[in-house]
C-alpha cells in the first residue's frame, strides 16, 4: 500500500538551487498548497536584503517561528504544504520539524557551487555577486540522508520534482532529526552566532 502524502515538505537548498520552481511542481504534483518563506520575511528583513545588509540570526528568528507557527503547525491532517525554504542551518531546520515526527519530510536540493553560479549567471534579470553565493555555501549545513531526501540539482526541474515526488512516497522511516519534542523557547533556538553574518540575496533567485 502506497503510504500517505507527506504533511509538510521542505525543499531546502543555498540561493539558485532551485527552491521555488521545484517546490512549485512538487506542489502540482502532491495536489499540495505551495508557500514560499522568502515572502513571509517580515517588512524590516525585506529592507535589509533589498540593500544587501546581511541577516544574522536574530533577524531570521522571528521568521523562522512564524513559519513553524502559520505554516507547519497550521496545516492540518490530511492536507500537504510545500514549503521553499532555505533551511541552510542546522538549527533552523530543528526549529522547523522538531517533535514534528515523520508527516513533515525535508528534500535538499543538491549542487555545486559552480553549477549553481553558471545557472544563475545564465538567468536573465538575476545578479547573485559571488561573495555572496560564497557565504550561502559558508553557512550551509548539509542534512544527512536521515535527516533529508537529497536530490542533486543535475537535471531539468519537472525531473527533481518527480524524483522527489517518488522519494516521499516510498516507505521510510521516521527521521531522527524530527524525534526530539523540546522545541527552542523563543528567543532560544540554539543559534551559534555568526561572527560573520551571512550575506543575503538583494531579490529573490529561484
Amino acid at each position: 500500500m502506497q503510504p500517505p502524502s507527506p504533511r509538510v515538505v521542505i525543499v531546502m537548498g543555498v540561493s539558485g538551487s532551485g527552491k521555488s520552481t521545484v517546490g512549485l511542481l512538487l506542489a502540482n504534483l502532491l495536489n499540495a498548497s505551495f508557500v514560499d518563506a522568502d515572502d513571509l520575511h517580515p517588512p524590516e528583513n525585506k529592507a535589509k536584503m533589498a540593500a544587501r545588509i546581511p541577516l544574522t540570526d536574530a533577524d531570521r528568528l522571528p521568521w523562522l517561528q512564524h513559519l513553524r507557527s502559520q505554516v507547519i503547525d497550521s496545516t492540518p491532517q490530511g492536507r500537504t504544504t510545500v514549503l521553499a525554504c532555505s533551511a541552510l542551518k542546522a538549527s533552523y531546520r530543528h526549529l522547523l520539524t522538531a517533535g514534528t515526527g515523520p508527516d513533515v519530510r525535508i528534500v535538499f536540493l543538491h549542487g555545486s557551487k559552480e553549477l549553481i553560479a553558471s545557472r544563475l549567471a545564465a538567468r536573465s534579470g538575476h545578479f547573485m555577486p559571488p561573495d555572496l553565493l560564497t557565504s550561502q555555501f559558508a553557512t550551509l549545513e548539509p542534512p544527512s540522508p536521515t535527516e533529508a531526501i537529497i536530490i542533486p540539482i543535475d537535471a531539468e526541474p519537472l525531473s527533481l520534482a518527480s524524483q522527489a515526488h517518488l522519494a516521499l512516497l516510498a516507505p521510510h522511516s521516521s527521521p531522527h532529526a524530527h524525534e526530539s519534542n523540546d522545541l527552542p523557547a523563543p528567543g532560544n533556538v540554539g543559534f551559534v552566532p555568526d561572527s560573520t553574518p551571512e550575506s543575503t540575496k538583494s531579490e529573490k533567485i529561484l
